[in-house]
């Protein structure tokens, strides 16, 4: 994996507001510092610029790992996941009512909230404490 200089590391977090630009996951909330995801991974082609970075919570990071596509099980189409970068989050999710579970509105959607398991029982319980004190769901 090629070093990424500490100055694109703060400019990546900063650009995502320091927060998972999968699930939204907070920094602040989790109290560590998020990981430097490839959207296209460097086993894939991908580069470290800025062009291909994005911040991502571990779990999101590690359950992504190589994968870029999907097939949507609900149309049947292949497509890529979402690339935070380039598409907005709210075209393609949205909270549940209660703001425990994140919705795919799209392929792309609901491909990218399969793959990295955006609503893994200890990440909904947590957003379940998050919600009572208020630091869920971001607000933007």
């Amino acid at each position: 994996m090629s070093p990424i200089p500490n100055a694109l590391r703060r400019h990546v977090a900063a650009r995502a507001k320091e927060r998972c630009g999968y699930c939204q996951t907070q920094a602040r909330v989790i109290g560590m510092p998020l990981e430097i995801e490839h959207i296209i991974p460097e086993v894939l082609g991908g580069d470290s610029t800025e062009s291909n970075l994005w911040l991502a919570c571990p779990s999101c990071n590690r359950h992504k790992g190589r994968t870029v596509q999907g097939v949507d099980k609900e149309t049947g189409i292949t497509a890529s996941l979402f690339n935070p970068i380039y598409q907005v989050w709210h075209e393609h999710f949205e909270w549940d009512k209660e703001g425990l579970y994140i919705v795919g509105l799209t392929p792309t959607g609901r491909i990218t909230v399969e793959v990295l398991h955006m609503n893994n029982p200890f990440i909904v319980h947590a957003r379940q404490a998050w919600i009572t004190v208020g630091w869920h769901p971001p607000h933007d």
